[in-house]
């Protein structure tokens, strides 16, 4: 299978913190209650701006792949790039063309934008981000912001070469 490459452009949010919290009745100031009598806990995304990135992703993700669920082990390439801020040409003292090549190493952290993306894809491209067994993530300066995809179904040949280098014994029962 050839992989599923496409691109989203925006400006990439941060997913994965979560805050879990009890809803209160407003005159009563009690826990809502299930029907069994369990008390209600709400959990949402720590950024409300995730929730609109990964409705962008799914959609561009919908116009290039039209094929089934994968359902199999998965390699994983997302690239973000993120619009350098303007000072930082004044601040460090950089041409543009010097600038491109630092990495930006500010917050968001790569691993909660992967996050966003891998949630995002659930249901659209594969059944369930626990598919991914390689990811490779990549954070660049670069316009226009955007995300760049690349999803492969994992090589039988891959990973018998990876089980095959894992040595999963005790360090004491290794032998040099």
């Amino acid at each position: 299978m050839n992989p599923i490459t496409f691109t989203v452009y925006g400006h990439a949010e941060p997913a994965g913190s979560k805050q879990s919290f009890v809803p209160l009745h407003p005159k009563t100031k009690e826990p809502y209650r299930r029907p069994g009598g369990g008390i209600v806990v709400s959990t949402v995304d720590d950024n409300p701006k995730s929730k609109q990135w990964k409705k962008v992703i799914a959609k561009a993700a919908k116009e290039s792949y039209r094929g089934s669920l994968l359902d199999g082990p998965l390699v994983v390439t997302f690239r973000f790039f993120r619009t350098r801020p303007k000072n930082h040409f004044a601040k460090y003292g950089l041409s543009k063309t010097g600038a491109q090549s630092i990495a930006p190493d500010t917050r968001p952290d790569v691993l909660k934008l992967a996050r966003a993306a891998e949630d995002a894809l659930i249901g659209v491209v594969y059944v369930d981000d626990s598919q991914i067994v390689e990811e490779h993530l990549f954070k660049h300066w670069g316009e226009p912001a955007r995300l760049e995809v690349e999803i492969r179904e994992a090589v039988e040949a891959e990973v018998l070469l990876f089980e095959s280098a894992v040595d999963d014994r005790p360090p004491w029962e290794r032998t040099a």
